[in-house]
């Protein structure tokens, strides 16, 4: 299962149905579970761990060190869950002391070619990245959230469950969820209608997200005051996650 090229380094720890390809190396501080594939030229250091079930296409770079001027070799880490697919050339640092200290991947994520997570992002489940994707330092992802090919993410923003970029998408602030955003800047285009109906939303938690919609970011009024129109109380779970993500945000939401 393992290619006789590649380099497996002492201390690494593989389960015994790992595959791994030609000219790949292991680090000795890796831990890989059952049922991974690691395909040719892969190279995976650090303090890594990685779940069952992940797959490593060819020429990925996964926990080297953070892209950070301040990091000075502390210990830090890449946590990767179960079922990921990690295609041509994607790169996932490690952490850095300023933030956790360590990079998360959740479970189930597509992602595809020349994608790059950074240091301490954290990302859910059930995403998908096209091609392209870049996160920079300390972004949050929640779950099934579709980033559309290029999408760039600046440092320290949020993104919303739910939630499609589409090409070309630059953001500097957080992406409400449920939501599409394009351009750059970002800016919001309606609810992501394709997205809830593929997830099997009921007709009327979308009424409720679109009607939300239209208040908060069609009526014209400052987006402080808009918030003030909707009552949580009388809202479903997705408009009440809609509304405290917009409120908890340090860094503004796209509009």
């Amino acid at each position: 299962m393992i290619h006789p090229t590649a380099i497996i380094e002492p201390g690494a720890e593989l389960a015994a149905d790992v595959e791994v390809g030609a000219y790949s190396i292991i680090g000795a501080d890796v831990c890989i579970a059952e049922g991974c594939v690691i395909g040719p030229h892969v190279v995976i250091k650090g303090s890594t761990r990685i779940g069952r079930g992940n797959r490593f296409f060819q020429f990925c770079s996964i926990g080297d060190e953070p892209q950070s001027l301040s990091y000075q070799g502390e210990d830090t880490r890449v946590e990767i869950g179960d079922n990921n697919t990690f295609r041509e050339y994607c790169t996932l640092n490690r952490g850095t002391v300023e933030d956790a200290g360590v990079t998360r991947v959740g479970n189930n994520n597509w992602i595809m070619a020349y994608v790059h997570i950074a240091h301490d992002c954290q990302v859910g489940s059930h995403c998908i990245f096209a091609n392209g994707t870049s996160l920079a330092g300390h972004v949050k992802v929640e779950d099934y959230v579709i980033f559309g090919g290029f999408t760039m993410v600046h440092q320290f923003c949020r993104v919303g469950a739910h939630s499609f970029s589409a090409i070309n998408t630059v953001t500097f602030k957080d992406i409400p969820p449920y939501l599409l955003v394009s351009g750059h800047t970002a800016r919001t285009h309606g609810v992501h209608l394709k997205g809830l109906k593929r997830r099997r939303f009921s007709k009327s938690a979308i009424a409720e997200l679109r009607s939300a919609y239209k208040t908060l970011f069609r009526s014209g009024k400052p987006l402080s005051e808009a918030l003030e129109d909707i009552d949580p109380q009388q809202c479903g779970d997705e408009v009440r996650h809609l509304l405290n993500f917009i409120k908890e945000s340090e860094r503004g939401v796209v509009f």
